[in-house]
């Protein structure tokens, strides 16, 4: 007897499970829901099928071939250019149906007895049997009525509640002759329900149903799919596993590698080559695919996991369909009825609510709440904007088509016609994306100044003499070498405002973006002599004679990047004695730990050209790490410290403005000097806004962030500050040495832990509510201050990862020490007491 598989469906109910994939392919138990059904056939000596094929074809006749390897012959009819029905399918093979033969959907599970069927076919004589099953809901089904003798007497296919007169219910399952096939018309779509049955009705044709008790499931949506695996699992279903029972319902496959404190409660199938990290939990109803890793602490309450998944430590993955190769990072949270197509990436901390459906390639960024279905774009944000600007993974996050959209959404929120200027670092990788953000920017009809590969100091005082709206630079990111960063400034060359920033944002999500006629497409300009606005800035803003006069013989390491373009340029119009270290050009970022090298390498030039002091350059002109004559380093708070008492020296009674977080051994040197600190949040933007917002500003910045001369322009120059530094010095007349032995001497320790998402808010709230007010600054985070000393202790959350800084400051090291151990623990009690309130609410 031959069957004939009706493997032709989208599944369009079941995507995104089924974007890529036909729905009879669809993975039940780790096996294709056709694959069950063949075994099925099998059991009851079916052994010649047909399968119908119209939706992506080429998946099932891969798979399956020509059957030897399954045990049955194969063959295939695929409907090219239109579906044809569920009858017209089979009126297209009615050449291979000389006998009586059996149609049945390969996309449902079931373990009907096909054998006792097939005899109540031949024992009623009947043209058309129909397998029929009793169903609680049958409003989704065509529901058929028989007499006592089970001859089918009345149709109605999928009725509304008020029309249900049968819980018997049409499975698309039927045992056929084959003169029945001509009373259907050829090539034409028609269907066995609404067209064939009622004819074989009107004609007298004799059809009968047979009611099946056996097990029955429509797999036609996402629910109905989970519930078919545990049915399974459960025994409910009678299926061949693809895996060996190793204990009493717990089945797993060849190569698993179960750590032993794993926690597994039967029913579980584990496919094959996975690993089981230490103390994961995985309840009963849990399906798990072929090359599945799951980390340490994993939570998995009955998810339906595919092949190729990657499940990060301590995530909470929950009654949920997760589809092929994607990847879900520590402790993320994946609640029912969650459906993640192919090739996802979940982020860390990220939380995916009930019943979402993502699409298949998506990004969910750590941290995000999604809420809604995810169809059109490529990823979930919290937001697009970190602490400094745009920043993500390069050709991976930030890829061209990405940098294209963001450029509309920049685009749009300007008037049509206006200018923006546009520049980069020397790298290949930050080419490409500024050009794709150029087009983007045109296609909204806004004109581009293009700067090219420059410092971005040189960008941030070039800006306010072109006569444009903002500017955007493009390097890679100064602290993460594989990540770029995107930079979005002002027409006076800050950095754009929070409510600017989310404009963007808006624009860019909404997919609110201007598209501009033809004759309005944005041009793109080259300006030049951009060197010479920069170099007459520069010029204007130092003591020319000191720099001229200066004997200081200064050792300056570029550490390969576009800085060293410029530079020795302008250090060499002034008469300057420096010797220049690695100054070519590279399109590799260097690691931290070759950074490191270059550093010492420079110290011991330093010391053997008996040099005045030595300067590495980072992140394109804005940061430096100073080395003193004994070649040894100055950076972090001492570099601050040490920039904050030249600037005062030679500007008593000026204001500096630093960071939130930045060592109280400013305020000691501005008492000295009777001058004023302004301190901001510890975002660069905050840092550019304060220092341009009060005119008695010489110095802004730290040794972490670079320095900012706020006469020169609003950015911070690390190549200005060498070239300040050199004036310094040799008005002063004092040494690096000299001045570190006048800082103040404070402790000042930081310490960064792990602080999720969802608790963050509450946790500065409990700070603020166990403290008294008049010991609290709230700049940035929550500080707690000693008002008769400088003693202080600052909570910051990070602005961009699931993080919290603690810092602790103060003239006694035992104090210090002592403040961050209290703080420490007292910020992982809270973690720890929220998170367990979450686990009991959940």
């Amino acid at each position: 007897m031959r069957a004939v598989l009706m493997a032709g469906g989208s599944g369009t109910r079941l995507r995104p499970l089924t974007c890529d994939l036909p729905k009879p392919m669809v993975p039940v138990l780790n096996r294709p829901m056709a694959e069950h059904i063949i075994n099925l056939l099998k059991r009851h000596d079916i052994r010649e099928i047909i399968a119908t094929l119209h939706y992506l074809p080429d998946v099932m006749r891969d798979y399956f071939g020509d059957g030897s390897e399954f045990g049955v012959q194969m063959k295939y009819a695929v409907e090219e250019d239109q579906p044809l029905g569920t009858a017209g399918c089979v009126k297209n093979v009615e050449e291979l149906l000389d006998d009586t033969f059996l149609v049945i959907s390969g996309d449902s599970m079931t373990d009907f007895d096909l054998s006792a069927a097939i005899e109540f076919h031949k024992q009623k004589q009947s043209k058309a049997t129909l397998v029929l099953a009793r169903v609680p809901n049958p409003v989704e089904f065509g529901v058929v009525i028989t007499d006592q003798d089970h001859q089918i007497k009345r149709f109605l296919e999928k009725p509304s509640s008020s029309e249900i007169f049968s819980d018997t219910v049409n499975t698309g399952t039927y045992i056929l002759e084959p003169e029945v096939l001509r009373y259907l018309p050829d090539q034409e779509e028609c269907d066995f329900s609404k067209d064939l049955f009622p004819l074989l009705l009107e004609k007298g044709e004799p059809m009968y149903g047979y009611v099946s008790e056996e097990y029955w499931c429509d797999v036609g949506h996402l629910e109905a799919y989970r519930e078919s695996q545990y049915d399974a699992l459960h025994g409910k279903v009678k299926i061949d596993f693809a895996y060996e029972e190793q204990s009493p319902g717990i089945w797993i496959g060849e190569n698993s590698s179960i750590d032993p404190s794993a926690n597994i409660e039967a029913p579980v199938l584990i496919g094959n080559n996975c690993r089981i990290g230490a103390r994961v939990n995985i309840e009963a109803g849990t399906v798990i695919g072929d090359n599945v890793t799951i980390g340490a602490e994993a939570d998995l309450k009955s998810p339906i996991i595919w092949n190729g998944v990657i499940i990060g430590e301590q995530a909470h993955i929950w009654a949920c369909s997760i589809s092929r190769g994607v990847r879900v990072d520590r402790r993320a949270h994946i609640q029912e009825g969650v459906t993640l197509g192919a090739l996802c990436t979940v982020g860390e901390e990220a939380q995916i609510s009930q019943g979402v459906r993502v699409w298949p390639s998506k990004q969910i960024e750590s941290g995000a709440t999604l809420n809604i279905n995810l169809i059109w774009g490529n990823m979930a944000q919290r937001n697009l904007f970190g602490q400094q600007g745009v920043t993500g993974i390069a050709n991976i996050d930030i890829t061209p088509e990405f940098a294209v959209k963001l450029g509309a959404a920049y685009g749009s929120t300007l008037k049509l016609g206006s200018t923006v200027s546009i520049s980069r670092d020397q790298r290949s990788v930050s080419r490409m994306v500024s050009r794709s953000f150029v087009a983007g920017l045109m296609s909204t009809g806004v004109n581009v100044q293009n700067l090219d590969a420059t410092a971005l100091p040189i960008t941030r005082t070039t800006i306010p003499t072109l006569s444009v709206v903002g500017g955007i630079h493009v390097r890679l990111h100064p602290t993460r070498h594989d990540h770029l960063l995107i930079e979005f400034i002002d027409e006076q060359g800050i950095n754009i405002s929070k409510a600017k920033e989310k404009k963007i944002e808006g624009s860019y999500f909404k997919e609110d973006l201007r598209r501009a006629q033809i004759p309005e497409i944005g041009e793109v300009f080259y300006p030049a002599q951009v060197l010479d606005a920069y170099s007459h800035s520069f010029e204007n803003h130092l003591n020319i004679e000191a720099v001229n006069n200066s004997r200081a013989k200064v050792v300056i390491d570029y550490a390969y990047a576009v800085s060293g373009a410029v530079l020795p340029l302008l250090l060499g119009k002034f008469g300057c004695d420096a010797v220049v270290l690695n100054a070519s050009l590279s399109q590799t970022a260097l690691s931290n730990e070759e950074r490191e090298t270059l550093l010492n390498e420079l110290g011991q030039v330093v010391e053997a050209l008996k040099a005045n002091m030595g300067v590495q350059v980072a992140a394109n002109g804005e940061q430096l790490i100073l080395v003193d004559e004994a070649g040894l380093p100055i950076r972090g708070e001492i570099l601050t410290a040490l920039m904050v008492n030249m600037m005062m020296t030679a500007h008593p009674r000026s204001t500096v403005v630093v960071p939130v977080h930045a060592s109280s051994a400013v305020e000691q040197i501005a008492r000295r000097h009777d001058g004023n600190v302004i301190r901001t949040k510890a975002s660069p933007t905050a840092l550019m806004e304060a220092s341009q917002q009060d005119p008695n500003v010489v110095l802004g910045g730290s040794g972490e962030t670079g320095f900012i001369f706020p006469e020169l322009h609003p950015g911070f120059d690390a190549m200005f500050c060498i070239a300040k530094l050199i004036e310094m010095l040799t008005v002063q007349e004092r040494s690096l040495a000299e001045i570190r032995t006048e800082l103040p001497r404070v402790c000042h320790k930081s310490y960064t832990m792990r602080c999720p998402w969802t608790v963050k808010g509450a946790l500065m709230r409990y700070l603020v509510e166990t403290h008294p007010s008049d010991e609290l600054e709230l700049i940035d985070g929550v500080k707690v201050i000693d008002p008769k000393t400088d003693n202080w202790v600052l909570v910051l959350p990070d602005a961009g990862e699931p993080l919290v800084h603690i810092f602790a400051n103060g003239d006694d090291r035992a104090w210090v020490d002592n403040a961050l151990r209290e703080y420490r623990q007292r910020v992982q009690d809270f973690i720890d007491q929220e998170q367990g309130v979450e686990a009991v609410n959940a």
